[in-house]
């Protein structure tokens, strides 16, 4: 295995790429004995907020004394963060601590990925079409949650929803669609309402299904009665008790220990994921909660407060303010501004920052910069960064988009090594007491979490 614990046969499999379509994964579940259909599954999938939303329904679902086994992607910094068990009340406060916590442990994903692999080789010799990485991982994922006999599974899409691996799963006990916005449009489609029946492919002839309220996510309102008049009419034609979630007007209130309050439907919530658009998430993981059997709303409320998501809009440290983002998109810069201007009780509000920023390169780069500049981020030294991944932009290439959005109004200088960067940015916080902030990719946050977690423990 890998430092990160990946096997080299999943490895391997990368060469495959992405590749949507069910053929595959049908024929591997298959030679592996259907361990999916042994499974009670909440599913989800959205352009924004999947995670986020996974973590507060596997929280919940824990807090009311479930087995949760729990599948993600991408992993930030160790691969069996993707697949996980949180056993109880007890392990999810655990978790706080611990957060190699309930991840699959070696032994077991080297020898389920063994098994996988033999299932692969025998399509091979069918002379059928070889999974992709993805779909190897996840055949992983249902062997894995079958073994524990998990009480339910929340699984969270790759990419889409309609021809995505997970979609193998007949009976969801819910499925769940978090913000939508135009991302993978060279796969998904090229608009909003292709985009949106590629979500609403998840959804199952009866099976309940929550969607995030359209009119409250980032789009114009065109957009919004679009992909809302998709939802319905998908809903519809297979007899699936609909549930838009919304917020409404709310105004979280940050405070000084780096958490969010909020009020939704009189009952008060505590959470360490910031900003207004994880109000929206947390809302539909409650809509979803329930409509499990077995779920409380003291259950509820505990979730929500232990609910843990590394790298989004995550505060590592107050003195100096240590802020990381995996934000990849316009919605995403946007929302990570109004946070920045907010956490900490608004301490933050038009204070300058430094930051170390890395992109891939296929991305609305130019647009995520121009969000952080609306949404009053003053970023005052930029430290461009090339993460370790061969979609990173150069970051020369990057430096000139930051320079060219602020106006030359900025000081800019390029790295090739990711974690030089943060050791000198971080360095040079401690001597000034700039708030810190390392966003543009959950690649490059994985990347350097870990060093700055080393250095935030050598001050303390």
């Amino acid at each position: 295995m890998s430092s990160d614990n990946t096997p080299e046969f999943l490895k391997d499999a990368l060469k495959f790429g992405i590749n949507l379509g069910l053929d595959r994964m049908n024929a591997l579940d298959e030679l592996l004995g259907n361990p999916q259909k042994d499974l009670k599954v909440i599913h989800l999938a959205g352009t924004n907020g999947k995670g986020s939303t996974a973590t507060f329904i596997s929280s919940i679902m824990a807090a009311s004394g479930k087995k949760v086994g729990i599948y993600t992607s991408p992993f930030l910094e160790r691969f069996a963060e993707r697949i996980r068990i949180i056993n109880g009340r007890s392990e999810l406060v655990e978790l706080a601590k611990n957060e190699a916590l309930g991840e699959i442990p070696a032994d077991d994903l080297a020898r389920l990925s063994t098994k996988v692999e033999e299932a692969a080789k025998k399509m091979d010799e069918m002379g059928l079409e070889h999974p992709t990485e993805f779909e190897l991982v996840t055949a992983i994922c249902y062997l894995w949650f079958k073994e524990q006999k998990v009480d339910v599974a929340v699984l969270e899409t790759g990419l889409g929803g309609r021809l995505d691996s997970t979609n193998v799963i007949e009976n969801p006990l819910c499925t769940v669609i978090t913000a939508m916005g135009l991302d993978h449009t060279d796969r998904l489609g090229e608009t909003i309402d292709l985009i949106a029946a590629e979500k609403a492919g998840i959804f199952k002839p009866g099976c309940p299904a929550v969607v995030c309220d359209p009119d409250e996510m980032i789009l114009d309102q065109e957009s919004r009665d679009i992909v809302r008049e998709v939802f319905v009419k998908r809903a519809e034609e297979l007899n699936v008790p609909l549930e838009f979630s919304h917020v409404g007007d709310v105004t979280p209130i940050y405070t000084l220990d780096a958490r969010m309050r909020f009020e939704l439907d009189g009952e008060t919530y505590s959470t360490s994921l910031l900003g207004l658009h994880q109000t929206r998430n947390a809302a539909a993981a409650i809509a979803c909660a329930r409509k499990i059997d077995g779920v409380t709303q003291e259950d509820i409320a505990f979730g929500i407060e232990h609910a843990i998501w590394k790298g989004r809009a995550e505060c590592l440290s107050i003195a100096p303010v240590v802020i990381m983002d995996g934000g990849h998109n316009d919605q995403g810069a946007q929302s990570l501004a109004a946070v920045l201007k907010q956490v900490l009780g608004g301490a933050l509000d038009g204070v300058q920052w430094r930051a170390v920023m890395g992109v891939m390169k296929d991305k609305d780069v130019s647009g995520m910069i121009n969000q952080l500049k609306a949404g009053g981020v003053n970023l005052s030294d930029v430290r461009t960064v090339r993460a370790s991944n061969s979609r990173s932009m150069n970051p020369e290439e990057l430096s000139d988009i930051v320079k060219n959005v602020y106006n030359n109004s900025v000081m800019v200088s390029s790295y090739d090594d990711a974690r030089q960067a943060v050791r000198e940015a971080y360095t040079d916080s401690l001597m000034d007491g700039m708030a810190l902030l390392v966003t543009g990719s959950l690649y490059l946050v994985g990347e350097v979490r870990g060093v700055l977690k080393e250095l935030i423990s050598d001050e303390e």
